[in-house]
Formats: C-alpha cells, structure tokens, sequence
C-alpha cells in the first residue's frame, strides 16, 4: 500500500495510470495521429498505422519520430492529435478524488501529451484542484518518457531528491527509467495482481494503490 512508502512529492502519469483510458481517448487520438501522418506524409492508412506504432516504439513518442526522421513540426501535430473531445468520453470520478485527497504531499503530473490536453482531462475528471503543477511534453525540449535526464530535471526543478519521490505509472519502461533516477515506483496496470513485478507497490488501479 502506499501508505506504507515515504516521500515528498508524487510524480503521476496521466492516460492510463490516473484514468483508464480504454474508454476512447487513446482510440481517438491514435485515429488522429493516422490522419495526420497520412495527410502530412502522403500514406496510406496502414502505412501511417506502422510508422505511428514504429516510432511509439523505438522513441516513447510517435511525434519524436516524425521529427526526427521527417522534420514535422512538434506543435501542429500536437495540437491535432489532442483534439478529442474528452468531455464526450469521461465524467467525473468521486473514488479518484477521494483517493487524491488521502495521499497528503505535493503532487504533479508527468505526460506525454501537452498541457492542454491534461487539463482537460484533470477538468472533465473533477481532480484538477489535487495537481500543483502539469509537465508535459514540453518540459524537455519534446523528449518523451521514458528519460532519465528528463526525470532528473523535474526532481530538481521540483527541489526534491530521487529517494524522495514516488513516480506513478502504467508502462514498465517508465518505472524502470524513475528507478535509475533514485525515485520509488508505483505500476497502476490492470494485471497488476497477476504479475510478479519488481517495483515497489503496483494496483490494477490508481484507487486500487490505497488498498491492495
């Protein structure tokens, strides 16, 4: 339980560790990043479907790819695939508030996705007022998770020590990036309970780190 770990400041992925996101955010904004890459790179649909995937792969971020091997532009290709509409998609979540509230540090997000579309979510989910502070894609010149380097800015910028934090998320490369930073690691995943796992609490939900 999460009770049971000390630290100061919680560092909290957003899609599918806060929320799960199996509901349509990330169908929809998978639909829009192959708009994208198809219109933008002239594809068709399963050639702008491989390289999306390709490159969520190999970098942590299909953006870190199309810039790097394509020269698109970071803003434009946010700005679209972050358009979703999440007020259709989520309401909001009195357990993850409740849940929020009993973890009493400083608490942060940490995503891929930009400022804007966390606060949407944040909003639509009734939790923004639990987050002192969004990091996003931004943060670091558009280097995605899983970074160290990037982690080890937050922590300074934040003016804590690894050893004080608890980074909490769903994608094991994630954790394993926190744990080279010196920080405690949470995995929220839906097979949490039936995995033998090397971090030092896991939930099949974020509500779930409270009690299981």
């Amino acid at each position: 339980m999460i009770r049971q770990i000390p630290f100061k400041l919680a560092v909290i992925d957003l899609d599918n560790t806060l929320y799960a996101a199996d509901n349509g955010v990330f169908s929809r904004m998978d639909a829009r990043m192959n708009a994208y890459i198809q219109r933008e790179l002239k594809l068709d649909f399963d050639q702008a479907n491989a390289m999306r995937v390709k490159y969520w792969r190999q970098y942590g971020s299909t953006l870190r790819g199309l810039m790097l091997h394509h020269g698109q532009d970071a803003e434009t290709f946010l700005l679209e695939a972050h358009d979703i509409a999440a007020h259709e998609l989520l309401m909001p979540n009195a357990t993850l508030a409740q849940t929020l509230a009993q973890i009493p540090v400083r608490k942060v997000i940490h995503t891929n996705g930009t400022r804007e579309h966390a606060e949407k979510i944040l909003e639509v989910l009734g939790v923004q007022h639990h987050f002192a502070e969004i990091y996003d894609i931004r943060f670091n010149q558009y280097q995605p998770k899983p970074n160290v380097s990037t982690l080890l800015q937050l922590f300074e910028k934040e003016q804590v020590e690894g050893r004080d934090v608890l980074v909490v998320d769903d994608m094991p490369n994630n954790l394993t990036a926190a744990k080279e930073a010196g920080a405690k690691t949470a995995w929220v995943h839906a097979d949490a309970a039936n995995n033998i796992h090397e971090w030092d609490i896991a939930a099949t939900s974020f509500s779930g780190l409270l009690r299981d």
